[in-house]
């Protein structure tokens, strides 16, 4: 019988219910005590999720945690995984893994110095719909890849967030809250990168809040909210990558990548599936099918339509890979790989040059079907 890893949830934010919601579908975790600075909403997701609410303190001495989940917000990541890794438990960070390439460098010494394991989100790169990518073009589908455009752009976070005022402050903006979901499909896609370029800018100084419970209130914009990027990874391929929080609608898809044969459009890498369509020298794009990958069935009902929601994925992914004693797919090598592109891209577009990246990675092993299996219950 497999070892169950017992989890606990620090951070009883939004992202939270994710977490707790989806981990009972994955082999080799089980979710066991949850904590928060605010008692009260630690109390309220043990209640709700059968799991027992205790203090931050407790939770980093509980034995019967073996993996913390770190859920703060991102300014708080690296302190807070320092952390956990101090009290010799393993991390499974939200993304982004740290704010800087320096913090990252520090995780990564100190729990190779314990033994310990650091993981990191997003996950959704492990879907149905980007492993069928993956696995198209890791069989030459359309040849050898040469350049790409990825777009994610829409007019922000103020709208829906109950409180948003982090994703405006250092730390946040579009490429480091919604980057890593792009930047970490790509290296799943392509590899690693080897320079960045960029130009970055904001639409406006201040955002009014216009979602409950703080409707009306203005908060001040600290961080470049569009950013035109270029990325040249190390097999050649250059691939742009727009973000912005200043865009109200357009007609870019998510991710396309152009190849020596043919072509592959992507849906969008915050979900787990959706429609893949491909087109060969004859430019003729038809969907590609009949690929039930278990992470590609729609199973949560979504505002606009139901999607596949399998975050956790990752979590489980690097449990399995700490008991069967090999790689986890969301590694921290390639978090922090994704740290250094998306910080040198803010560099690139403050100092107006290029950037050399000072770290690499491999691109993490192809989730086929059977694999993805064997990771639910």
């Amino acid at each position: 019988m497999t070892r169950e890893l017992g989890v606990g949830i620090l951070g009883c934010g939004n992202i939270s219910t994710t977490y707790f919601s989806l981990a009972p579908l994955f082999k080799g975790i089980e979710v066991r005590a949850c904590a928060d600075i605010n008692v009260n909403a630690a109390e309220a997701k043990a209640a709700e999720f059968n799991v027992r609410a205790e203090t931050v303190e407790e939770l980093l001495a509980d034995d019967e945690i073996d993996v913390i989940v770190n859920l703060t917000i991102p300014a708080a990541h690296y302190a807070v995984s320092r952390a956990i890794l101090e009290a010799g438990k393993h991390v499974y960070s939200e993304k982004p893994l740290v704010l800087s390439l320096e913090e990252g460098e520090e995780l990564r010494r100190i729990a190779r110095e314990k033994g310990l394991s650091v993981g990191c989100a997003p996950d959704t790169f492990l879907g149905g719909a980007h492993q069928l990518a993956r696995d198209y073009i890791d069989r030459g589908g359309i040849g050898r890849i040469t350049s790409g455009a990825c777009y994610v752009m829409g007019p922000g976070m103020e709208m829906w967030h109950p409180n948003p005022d982090f994703f405006f402050l250092p730390g946040g903006g579009p490429i480091l809250d919604m980057g890593p979901y792009y930047i970490a499909n790509l290296i799943n896609l392509i590899g690693p990168v080897k320079r960045v370029g960029a130009m970055t800018s904001m639409a406006t100084a201040t955002r009014t809040i216009s979602s409950q419970p703080r409707s009306g209130e203005t908060i001040e914009v600290k961080t470049p909210t569009t950013i035109q990027a270029l990325l040249e990874f190390e097999s050649g391929a250059t691939v742009t990558l727009s973000a912005s929080w200043d865009v109200w609608s357009h007609r870019h898809a998510n991710m396309e990548l152009y190849g020596t044969e043919g072509s592959i459009y992507v849906p969008d890498p915050n979900f787990f599936g959706g429609p893949v369509e491909v087109s060969g020298r004859d430019k003729d794009i038809r969907a590609l099918e009949g690929w039930d990958h278990p992470f590609g069935i729609d199973n949560q009902e979504h505002p606009h339509a139901m999607v596949a929601n399998y975050r956790t994925a990752g979590l489980a992914d690097m449990a399995m890979a700490l008991i069967e004693g090999r790689d986890a797919r969301c590694s921290l090598d390639r978090a922090l790989h994704a740290v250094d592109v998306m910080t040198s891209i803010l560099k690139s577009g403050e100092e107006r040059r290029f950037v050399e990246l000072s770290t690499t990675c491999t691109q993490p092993a192809a989730l086929g079907i059977e694999e993805a299996q064997a990771l639910l219950k």
